[in-house]
């Protein structure tokens, strides 16, 4: 007997509608989004958004990072999770996504809470390090540089902090990566967190799959 249920897209767009409060600063981010192509895959999806938002919130969180902004739209979802006073440090390596961004956060009412680093996310993470500690880290950039975001957000998360790894399942790429050097990143680091002891381990089936990892 089965123990999942596959989505097909309508039933995804059940989930969407009832299970995610999308307003609409956020839709007119993922509409303006979607418009730019097939680049707009990288954008998280509205049930993907609503969990971060309640795993931020459930967490306590009030000092975060995003490796990987893009648009923004994960990025709102993270801040609005957080306190009033809370912040999120948001790396995104292009100029142009970043001026979206900032845009998009000032639409959303969260500007107030977002430093937004403009540049090599490796290089943001090294200034941190010997900063107060962070809460909660979401990984979802280049592919390739997984494992080393992963080791630096490590680093600056308190215990009990949190890491969120974005698209672990490559769409299905990571059961046969060869020759996909994404898929095959992706693979090492899956097989690596499955006997990690420094972390709490749990990767779920949401969108392109969710690592979460709790810092012991």
């Amino acid at each position: 007997m089965s123990k999942f249920t596959a989505l097909t897209e309508e039933l995804h767009d059940y989930i969407v509608a009832h299970g995610s409060r999308e307003d609409a600063a956020l839709a007119r981010v993922r509409e303006e989004t979607a418009a730019l192509g097939e680049i707009a895959v990288m954008q998280i999806a509205p049930d993907q958004g609503a969990l971060m938002t309640l795993m931020t919130r459930m967490l306590g969180a009030r000092r975060a990072i995003e490796v990987g902004t893009f648009t923004g739209y994960s990025a709102i979802c993270i801040a609005r999770g957080l306190p009033e006073d809370g912040l999120l440090i948001a790396c995104e390596l292009d100029p142009g996504r970043a001026r979206t961004a900032s845009g998009n956060f000032v639409l959303a009412g969260v500007a107030d809470r977002i430093d937004l680093r403009v540049g090599p996310a490796a290089e943001t993470l090294a200034q941190l390090a010997g900063a107060d500690p962070f809460d909660l880290a979401f990984i979802d950039a280049d592919k390739g540089a997984y494992d080393d975001y992963f080791e630096s957000c490590l680093e600056l998360l308190r215990p009990g902090g949190l890491i969120v790894v974005d698209n672990v399942l490559q769409d299905g790429r990571v059961l046969d990566p060869g020759g996909d050097e994404n898929a095959e990143a992706i693979d090492r680091l899956n097989v690596k967190l499955a006997d990690d002891e420094r972390v709490e381990l749990a990767m779920v089936g949401v969108a392109d799959g969710l690592t979460l990892a709790l810092k012991r």
